[in-house]
């Protein structure tokens, strides 16, 4: 990648999508900042936005403000509770339109994402002249999405460097002898 490093970057981070892959697929935590790196790649930043959903949970302000330290502008969105106890908390749209409207000031586009409703985003951005990359765990991103992919960053390649193992609890411990 060194022909790429005067490029300038855009990276969009579903912190969502990220946060559930790795609690699903490993029983972990992302290592945001090891992410934010990989998708810098040694080029340019102007801009990393991590999405976050706000679900009133004690320590997510704590989170919010590593996100923070770690070079990422905070968007939050409050968790909806419908009637009849569904919630739905999701980006897509605003990461879409932020994408878009960042996409003349880059030369890169970087989706932290392997959701496959980003596709369209993908194929817009790649027919308006735009370098778009992925970054996810492979086994949870979409294989659409990694295929639309000018370049695509697997997580899973190197775990001990983008997850944070969970503390294991005695019982845990004990049951894993």
């Amino acid at each position: 990648m060194d022909s790429l490093k005067n490029q300038r970057v855009g990276i969009f981070v579903d912190v969502q999508n990220l946060y559930y892959s790795a609690k699903n697929l490993y029983g972990a935590k992302v290592n945001f900042g090891e992410v934010l790196k990989a998708a810098l790649d040694n080029r340019q930043l102007i801009r990393a936005m991590a999405y976050v959903i706000k679900a009133q949970n004690p320590d997510e302000q704590k989170f919010f403000e590593a996100l923070d330290k770690q070079g990422f502008e905070v968007k939050t969105k409050d968790l909806q509770v419908f009637f009849g106890g569904n919630k739905k908390g999701d980006w897509d749209i605003g990461i879409a339109m932020d994408a878009i409207r960042l996409s003349p000031k880059v030369d890169s586009i970087v989706l932290v994402t392997g959701d496959g409703d980003f596709i369209p985003l993908v194929e817009y951005l790649k027919n308006h002249g735009q370098f778009v990359e992925i970054v996810a765990f492979a086994e949870s991103a979409s294989s659409q999405l990694v295929h639309q992919a000018d370049r695509f960053i697997d997580l899973s390649g190197n775990r001990r460097k983008y997850l944070i193992a969970r503390r294991f609890t005695d019982r845990t411990r004990q049951s894993a002898r």
